[in-house]
């Protein structure tokens, strides 16, 4: 198991890939843009393999939005789509609310979301 990666909301999305790419040497892979629902994204990744997903999506930060500019969720890798689809149920039955999943995000990944105790967002991926 490892954390695959982290994301946060950002205001100015080509402005943090800039950043990241300038100063930690992260590489960049193509924008992911989901018109439907207004949703841009980065993955940066560092000369260590750790990813940072930077996220925009129009309406994030604005007053009375429960979504908020800063960090979004945490993504670890299980290793495989059944041991996603087994944590996921063995967290449901647990008393874990599951948000969404499993299924294949627009951008193709295999997940499901759950909230730890205290409502942070976990990505459990392949």
């Amino acid at each position: 198991m490892k954390i695959e990666h982290v994301a946060i909301w950002v205001n100015d999305l080509e402005g943090m890939r800039e950043f990241y790419e300038t100063y930690f040497n992260c590489k960049s892979n193509s924008k992911y843009h989901n018109k439907e629902k207004m949703f841009e994204s980065y993955f940066l990744t560092f000369k260590s393999g750790a990813r940072l997903e930077i996220m925009r999506k129009e309406g994030i930060n604005q007053h009375g939005n429960v979504d908020h500019l800063g960090w979004a969720h945490i993504a670890i890798s299980l290793g495989s789509r059944d041991c996603v689809n087994l944590m996921t149920e063995r967290l449901k039955n647990e008393g874990y609310s599951t948000i969404n999943g499993p299924r294949v995000t627009g951008d193709g990944y295999y997940e499901s979301v759950i909230e730890d105790p205290e409502g942070n967002l976990i990505e459990l991926t392949v």
